[in-house]
């Protein structure tokens, strides 16, 4: 469990731009596997189509592992911090409503990378997508079911 004294570093230097592509990765709260039921993580994934339907961001790739997320995302607008507060918020509210639970889901915080538009961002989905295979969950991408990339 990181150190609460420490997550401020997370945030200093964070700066949000529309239009950047950023790599968002977030993790449950002391890394609960709540998402190893798909039907949970769909909850997720419903909130990162609804970020894009209000024009807060592009999806462009992500994955839902059984205790985080990896999203890469370029901003439309607002911030990065408004963005993830709303779906973090809205799929905390989903999936404690949909397993009776209460409290935390998510760890307070989140990792952001900022992309330069030289870097390879099709090599940036594969390695998002890939996650499940690393991890030893499937033997190939397309049996795991919480995955999508706009170029794959």
């Amino acid at each position: 469990m990181p150190d609460p004294a420490k997550s401020h570093r997370l945030r200093i230097g964070r700066f949000s731009e529309p239009s950047r592509i950023y790599l968002i990765t977030t993790n449950t709260h002391e890394r609960a596997p709540i998402f190893s039921d798909f039907h949970l993580g769909r909850l997720v994934v419903w909130q990162f189509r609804l970020a894009q339907s209000q024009g807060l961001a592009n999806s462009l790739a992500w994955v839902v592992m059984p205790d985080h997320f990896h999203w890469l995302v370029e901003l439309q607008k607002g911030s990065l911090g408004d963005l993830m507060c709303q779906v973090k918020s809205k799929s905390t509210r989903s999936v404690n409503g949909a397993t009776g639970r209460k409290g935390r889901l998510w760890q307070t915080s989140f990792h952001d990378r900022a992309l330069r538009k030289e870097d390879d961002l099709v090599k940036m989905a594969r390695y998002v997508v890939a996650n499940p295979l690393r991890a030893g969950l499937v033997e190939r991408i397309g049996d795991y079911p919480l995955w999508d990339a706009i170029w794959l």
